[in-house]
């Protein structure tokens, strides 16, 4: 059961994405993981498009780079880096900036890998703030969020408090999370820039 629920979160962050994302757009992959949300990016934005994705960890870059290329994605417009996503306005080419129609966060820990590495309240809002500015109008802003662990809580208030907070003249903020459930399931909180 647990598992559908984390599908369902998923799953839902990407139709909304997929709704936006054309060929030839730029996307962004901000906490790469296993590389499911930059393999779902590379398939939308096709062989025309560009997709950057960024984890802190050399073991995420390699499971992505292994998945992208298990599933025939050429790299050639896949750009992986690790680093941690509070530097990737410093990172993409300037002249991508404003331009991303997608940009997608999946926080917490590697799954698979070591919990002890999370993302970090302070890093993520400073990567929040640097994805509205890489972000085109009419894009989207996708957060997968899961307070049921060390340190997610905190996370989560922060970034809760942090979409509240976008202005309505530029922003619309939805949030997608089960209500019935008694353990701390994962929730999403997508933004749309205006037009």
């Amino acid at each position: 059961m647990n598992k559908t629920r984390f599908l369902s979160v998923l799953n839902e962050a990407h139709r909304l994405v997929g709704e936006r994302l054309t060929a030839g757009d730029c996307a962004i992959d901000a906490t790469m993981g296993n590389g499911n949300d930059t393999l779902f990016l590379a398939r939308c934005v096709g062989p025309t498009g560009y997709v950057y994705g960024f984890d802190i960890q050399v073991e995420a870059l390699e499971h992505t780079r292994e998945r992208l290329l298990r599933e025939g994605v050429a790299l050639d417009h896949v750009v992986l880096t690790v680093e941690s996503h509070e530097y990737m306005e410093g990172i993409i080419p300037v002249p991508r900036h404003g331009q991303a129609t997608a940009i997608m966060f999946n926080l917490g820990f590697l799954p698979g890998g070591e919990r002890s590495l999370i993302t970090l309240t302070h890093t993520t809002l400073r990567a929040l703030d640097a994805a509205l500015r890489l972000l085109c109008s009419g894009g989207i802003l996708t957060i997968v969020i899961y307070p049921g662990h060390p340190g997610g809580d905190d996370e989560s208030v922060a970034i809760c408090t942090w979409a509240a907070q976008l202005p309505q003249s530029s922003y619309q903020v939805i949030s997608y999370q089960f209500l019935n459930v008694s353990t701390e399931p994962p929730y999403l909180i997508a933004v749309y820039k205006n037009l």
